[in-house]
């Protein structure tokens, strides 16, 4: 309670110092981060349909918006400020998420970057179904290094405590990040996250080169959560780990999907449990279970009618395990950036 009314204190005076990331436990509430806006930002992207394609993929604007915590701007001391990268789940951005957790982490002194990785992308689908198969996780991942890139011109911003968090679908492309053979073809020029977090993501792939960068990874999921095969996701840890990196998993009792998503509970979307992808060496991505390529939408779509199920997932808000995640992820994170 004390550090949340240090927080709250710093808002009423201006916000927190330039140098100061103040974790709050409970987190700032929305009401007490209504003053927080957020800067619509553009910056250069691609669209790669896998991590094969970065290097010829066709120019895309990423869009997003940036949070800066209080009073800081370009004139605050270098690399003083902490900051976030969010990717959003198949759902879209969600105010009751990526937009309260910028708020939230600006009021804690971190920077936070939303990435709308549908809005840089309209032509290519509208409607959920033609976004899912026209709109891939490689190109969230290229959105992310962009928006790293972006934020790593920003002389405020510390280059070595950026951490980048994902939301089911979001958390998917989190994950594939964190592979060393992704992220050398998404960012040869050697950008790097310092960590990464990803929020119920489904553990469909795996990868051929099992080395990572090195960087953390926490993941959290719910054992209510139908999108979830806790094996799979204790498999994707254990490579990970052997890979060289620290790897966290937390499984919250009963969590239904996107229990931070503001949503009331009901039925959604489809089951993708039955689909098994590897990235491979060369940054293609292979169906386990056909041996086709995922290299175009066609084959995205014949791959996913083979493994995707009719049957539908339960999501619902739930305030409790949302405080719990807070917390987790904050302590996850105050580690991340503790000042060196």
């Amino acid at each position: 309670m004390m550090l949340a009314s240090l927080v709250l204190l710093g808002l009423l005076c201006g916000g927190p110092r330039a140098d100061a990331w103040q974790l709050a436990d409970p987190w700032p509430a929305d009401a007490a981060t209504t003053t927080i806006r957020g800067t619509p930002v553009t910056f250069p992207s691609s669209s790669p349909f896998t991590p094969r394609d970065a290097s010829a993929a066709a120019p895309a604007t990423a869009i997003g918006t940036l949070y800066l915590p209080s009073g800081i701007g370009r004139d605050a001391p270098p690399h003083s400020v902490p900051a976030v990268i969010m990717l959003h789940g198949a759902g879209g951005v969600l105010t009751a998420r990526e937009h309260s957790y910028g708020r939230q982490f600006a009021a804690m002194g971190a920077a936070a970057l939303v990435v709308d990785v549908f809005a840089a992308r309209r032509e290519r689908g509208i409607g959920f179904t033609e976004r899912l198969l026209e709109i891939t996780e490689s190109m969230a991942m290229a959105d992310a290094y962009a928006g790293l890139r972006f934020l790593l011109l920003r002389p405020e911003i510390d280059p070595d405590r950026i951490a980048l968090i994902g939301f089911s679908y979001g958390a998917m492309a989190t994950m594939y990040a964190l592979s060393a053979r992704v992220a050398a073809l998404m960012a040869p020029g050697g950008e790097r996250f310092a960590a990464h977090a990803a929020f119920y993501g489904p553990c469909i792939a795996d990868f051929a080169d099992p080395r990572t960068t090195g960087a953390p990874l926490l993941m959290l999921y719910g054992t209510g959560d139908a999108l979830i095969d806790p094996g799979r996701c204790e498999a994707f840890a254990a490579e990970a780990r052997r890979g060289g990196s620290a790897v966290e998993v937390i499984a919250y009792a009963d969590a239904l999907h996107q229990w931070d998503g503001g949503q009331p509970r009901r039925l959604i979307g489809r089951l993708l449990n039955g689909c098994r992808l590897r990235v491979e060496e060369d940054g293609g991505v292979q169906d386990l279970r056909s041996g086709l390529p995922m290299s175009g939408p066609l084959l995205r779509r014949a791959i996913l009618a083979l493994c995707v199920t009719d049957e539908p997932y339960m999501i619902g808000a739930d305030a409790v395990v949302r405080a719990r995640s807070n917390r987790d992820l904050g302590r996850f994170l105050d580690r991340v950036f503790a000042p060196r």
